[in-house]
């Protein structure tokens, strides 16, 4: 996994992360876009390139068109933040769990926008976008309030479903990382969801 950097002014500096798999595996995946700097571009090279693009919501996409055309990779995003009038070669639908191939998850949660997902890798990392990230402050994992651009409420009940799942990392769009065993953030995200179910809908 390498954190990418060159993040644009365009995506309010998202951050961007690119996991490294063999070709027999499907390739490399970009996690939302970062810049399209001539630097960046040529270390990905060297590291194999790009198979597929996961973008996780309408925010954080900035120069993914030419990630696209230059590494011709095939995008992945949601229908419910304009995917398909972007162009997107694989457009997910509903709220489902999306089986995208062994070990790599997609996982809608609505809320931020209404396109939103993430993307669970070896049941060990989650790449969250917007929906969730650790909050140094409150020394827990946290959602962003103030930036919630569709429904509070549809956010919390996505979060509640992520309790499904087992994570030891989140690598977040915005705000800080972590790092813990399974089951201690399985307890900081089921505190974040009490937290979001206490605060009044939008």
């Amino acid at each position: 996994m390498y954190f990418c950097g060159f993040t644009a002014e365009s995506n309010f500096g998202a951050w961007s992360y690119l996991i490294v798999r063999s070709a027999s595996d499907g390739g490399n995946i970009l996690v939302d876009s970062p810049r399209f700097a001539g630097p960046l571009v040529r270390q990905i090279e060297t590291l194999g390139g790009v198979g597929q693009m996961f973008l996780t919501h309408r925010d954080d996409i900035a120069d993914h068109a030419k990630f696209a055309a230059h590494f011709a990779c095939p995008r992945i995003m949601h229908e419910a933040d304009g995917a398909a009038r972007l162009g997107i070669e694989r457009v997910t639908e509903g709220e489902r769990p999306i089986p995208l191939e062994p070990g790599l998850m997609c996982l809608p949660t609505p809320g931020h926008t209404k396109g939103h997902q993430v993307l669970l890798y070896r049941d060990q990392v989650l790449f969250t976008g917007d929906h969730l990230a650790w909050s140094p402050e409150r020394d827990t994992l946290t959602a962003f309030r103030d930036a919630c651009w569709y429904s509070w409420r549809r956010q919390t009940e996505s979060m509640a479903r992520l309790l499904d799942y087992r994570f030891e990392w989140v690598l977040p769009g915005h705000g800080r990382l972590h790092q813990a065993p399974a089951p201690e953030m399985h307890r900081h995200l089921a505190s974040c969801v009490e937290w979001m179910s206490n605060l009044s809908g939008c």
